[in-house]
């Protein structure tokens, strides 16, 4: 007579634990995509719309805002801040500031942190940190900043630079 034997059991497989950072990374490059196809859903979608009797020619420029935040951490708090001085008295690349009052973004940052120079230059950290994750080689903010074309690139980086500064409680 055949007597069959228990099958063993094999040992049960286990995720990678991915750390915090790595999560973090992989939600951000899913949200990137996310943005995409919305940003491209939005162009498709109006490209029929006229403005004012007559069809657009040109893509609209949408700018990226964050929204209020109650729970905003200083840091992120001041980076908003900043941001949102740029987009009023405009962009400034090749200075601190010119004769319109445009500012540049460490000046944003310095008039926005009120004379607080210690969190002006960790917000300063934060951003520069933000633009060399997704320009690698860059050495400076206003070295980076020199070489923009518009405002929209300066305005996304604060707002990485903030969520940033909120997803780590600075």
């Amino acid at each position: 007579m055949t007597t069959l034997a228990p099958a063993q059991a094999s040992p049960p497989t286990v995720a990678p634990v991915l750390d915090f950072e790595a999560r973090l990374a992989l939600t951000l490059a899913e949200m990137d995509g996310r943005c995409r196809t919305a940003v491209l859903a939005v162009d498709i979608n109006s490209a029929h719309i006229a403005v004012d009797g007559q069809e657009l020619t040109a893509p609209l420029q949408l700018t990226p805002t964050l929204a209020p935040n109650p729970q905003a951490t200083p840091i992120a708090g001041l980076l908003q801040r900043a941001r949102q001085r740029i987009v009023t008295d405009g962009w400034c690349r090749d200075a601190i500031f010119d004769e319109q009052g445009a500012v540049c973004p460490i000046r944003a940052i310095r008039l926005e942190a009120s004379g607080n120079r210690r969190l002006a230059d960790d917000a300063c950290v934060l951003l520069l940190e933000s633009i060399e994750h997704a320009f690698p080689g860059t050495n400076t903010i206003p070295s980076w900043n020199a070489g923009q074309t518009s405002a929209q690139p300066v305005l996304l980086q604060f707002d990485q630079a903030a969520q940033l500064a909120h997803s780590r409680g600075l």
